[in-house]
């Protein structure tokens, strides 16, 4: 069609500025604006076989040609895709019966409701289209870090931005728990989830996996980036505390020093986005005992007796050592089990002037044995370990009535007297 109507010109630039916008590539929007094209005309008539479509986005344009085997006149079985030998000589004068004649198509002359169809097509596969180039992207991206623009803020979830418009989601557990954001707050995180089901695109992201921690490490501190130090286990609870074990490749650099940095300025920019979680760096070692010991830190472990099998470990710790090594709320006890991956027991070492001293699971006929587990929780086994303890001391630790403290006490000083 050489003659095209303006209205077809401006249609296809319409589309064009459409591709820009969505930074689609030209082979693809090609192939989109066909496939478009011909599903119209695959509504309209039925089928598109003998109809076909050109773009040239170049310039602009869009051809459409159809196809019609030529038949005798009042012989016309289907009229798309058949055409009289008198209507075809007046597009080919030399055409035959059982020639083939091309005719050059109008779109516009299939009626205002073809185009509006056309339109609503393309922009659906567009879409489409742009969710999978997203989708494909993002999930090259899991594990790295992104920043998204405080877009709206709801009771499960925060929805942020990225810099090319993107919807990231941002769940309530995966927000660090002193976390307070407001709109416009440019938020850093990283990719744990990409998901396309239903052709629903979520981009979930992450400031509380521990993936985050270690990803900031590698923002940080060079030696960490480069791969001179590495990082080999990682555990948080998230705003309040974690432990990172590190190893270097080079006898000549300290891990833990290098990422501490004199008097913590390296780790404090670290502590500042994780609104202030301490950050416990210890070397790591392939010998268990040594890494359980380490895990503790900064209690100091006598001796340590591990089962293998059930991955548990017995450590025995000076009385004084107890309550830090347990951690408050017994968060300390709870990473450098996250950290071994070995379930780890806590006991007093008994001296031997202590030998007269009872565990307290020999009272568990006079005391319950779920309060017994509760003392036991604050680093107490024995019953000089919880009578050591001033009473105020023992209701603030373990949350118990105070009804309950004082006749467990009383059993406890009985056994003395």
């Amino acid at each position: 069609m050489s003659n095209k109507p303006v209205q077809s010109l401006n249609l296809i630039e319409t589309f064009s500025e459409f591709k820009e916008l969505k930074n689609i590539d030209k082979a693809t929007m090609i192939s989109v604006l066909e496939d478009s094209f011909r599903s119209v005309i695959a509504k309209m008539f039925g089928t598109d076989e003998s109809f076909t479509v050109v773009i040239n986005p170049d310039k602009g344009d869009c051809e459409i040609w159809r196809d019609y085997e030529v038949v005798a006149d009042g012989e016309v079985e289907d009229e798309v895709l058949q055409m009289g030998l008198s209507k075809a000589r007046a597009i080919d004068d030399e055409c035959e019966i059982g020639d083939d004649v091309t005719e050059a198509v109008n779109f516009l002359s299939f009626g205002r409701r073809a185009v509006l169809t056309l339109r609503q097509t393309l922009a659906s596969k567009i879409l489409e289209l742009q969710k999978e180039s997203v989708y494909d992207q993002y999930k090259e991206m899991v594990g790295q870090v992104v920043y998204g623009e405080v877009y709206q803020i709801w009771k499960k979830e925060i929805l942020l931005l990225d810099d090319q418009g993107n919807e990231l989601l941002l769940p309530k557990t995966e927000q660090i728990p002193t976390d307070f954001y407001k709109k416009g707050d440019t938020v850093k995180s990283v990719v744990v989830r990409v998901d396309n089901k239903n052709n629903q695109l979520k981009i979930i992201v992450s400031r509380t996996a521990p993936i985050f921690l270690q990803r900031l490490f590698e923002q940080e501190i060079p030696e960490v980036q480069e791969g001179t130090i590495m990082i080999r286990r990682i555990a948080r609870i998230p705003g309040e505390r974690a432990k990172v074990a590190v190893e270097s490749y080079d006898d000549r650099i300290d891990p833990v020093g290098s990422c501490v940095g004199v008097k913590g300025s390296r780790i404090h920019s670290i502590v500042r986005e994780l609104r202030n979680e301490n950050i416990d760096v210890i070397n790591y070692t392939s010998n268990l005992s040594l890494f359980i010991a380490r895990s503790l830190s900064p209690a100091k472990v006598l001796s340590i007796r591990i089962d293998e099998e059930r991955k548990r470990a017995e450590v025995s710790i000076k009385p004084e050592d107890v309550s830090m090594a347990i951690g408050k709320g017994g968060s300390n006890i709870k990473l450098a089990t996250m950290l071994t991956e070995y379930t780890i027991e806590v006991f007093r070492h008994v001296d031997e002037e202590d030998e007269d001293d009872v565990f307290l699971d020999a009272f568990s006929d006079e005391i319950e044995p779920w309060v017994i587990d509760v003392f036991k929780s604050i680093g107490c086994d024995t019953a000089k370990s919880v009578l050591e303890i001033p009473r105020q001391e023992l209701i603030d630790k373990t949350d118990l009535e105070e009804e309950t403290i004082d006749e467990a006490l009383a059993i406890l000083r009985q056994e003395f007297e």
